[in-house]
């Protein structure tokens, strides 16, 4: 039998290859591919790093700060919170981003036997110029360094050792119910507040579409997880579209109503 024609061979290949690479992908009625994204968020390696702690016993003093946030226990973070240096707080990109933290290589300073603490970042830890990174300005760069709640530090040490070693790595962020989103600003400035992120907890960008006028527009980050546009968003449902760190996406379809309140939180039924 006489081989089949170069071309042939050629065609069926790029059809197979094509085929292959639309497995993981499906059509709208409309034609549009839609990327669908597989797994969860994969905890990243063990690094490591110095832990002091601010605020109070009962984590007062840690509940907002550099990251938006009005209030971690109300948002879904409570008190198990984490203030970087600006190495791991990237202007913002880290918040919402979840530790474990345990403490090592100090047998005065750590708890024997305590297991890792997990621990959201919510806030920034500034460089102290005044002093030098390895006395007292801790969170200096380059230094990875992590200023816990005192709730988590006293999960891992003692208070008196002030600062600790410890080896820290990324892991997924567990939360309960879906992502929440509140505006504030008024109608030609709006300030969109994203919280309540799993998976990878923190974003990399935001998207609205309203059901009307409104197609879909990026929002920029204003500040930690408040995220901006000038776009007149009033009157309409609105459907958001978020990306975490690992590329992943969700999109919360009219997560606000119609007649959507500024200052009012609203809950998406799905999370990362």
């Amino acid at each position: 039998m006489a081989p089949p024609p170069a071309g042939l061979v050629v065609s069926l290949l790029l059809s197979a290859l094509i085929s292959s690479a639309g497995a993981n992908k499906a059509l709208t009625p409309g034609g549009r591919v839609v990327h669908h994204n597989h797994g969860k968020f994969t905890a990243g390696p063990w690094k490591p790093a110095h832990a002091t702690f601010y605020g109070g016993r009962d984590g007062s003093g840690t509940t907002a700060g550099a990251c938006g946030y009005k209030d971690t226990r109300a948002e879904g973070y409570g008190v198990q919170t984490v203030a970087v240096s600006p190495v791991l707080f990237g202007d913002g990109a880290a918040c919402g981003g979840c530790y474990e933290v345990r403490c090592v290589d100090s047998p005065d300073g750590c708890k024997a036997g305590a297991a890792a603490a997990v621990v959201t970042a919510t806030n920034l830890c500034p460089p102290n110029y005044q002093q030098s990174g390895d006395n007292g300005g801790w969170c200096n760069p380059p230094r990875e360094h992590l200023d816990l709640s005192m709730p988590a530090f006293l999960q891992i040490a003692q208070e008196k050792a002030g600062i600790v070693p410890v080896s820290y790595r990324r892991v997924a962020c567990v939360k309960q119910g879906g992502v929440r989103y509140t505006i504030t600003g008024n109608k030609y400035f709006n300030m969109v507040m994203v919280t309540n992120v799993g998976g990878a907890g923190d974003l990399a960008a935001v998207s609205v579409k309203g059901s009307k006028r409104v197609k879909w527009t990026e929002l920029k980050r204003n500040w930690g997880q408040v995220w901006q546009t000038g776009e007149d968003l009033t009157g309409e449902s609105l459907t958001f579209r978020l990306m975490t760190s690992d590329h992943r996406k969700a999109t919360s379809w009219h997560v606000l109503p119609t007649d959507w309140q500024f200052g009012v939180t609203y809950q998406a039924d799905k999370n990362f």
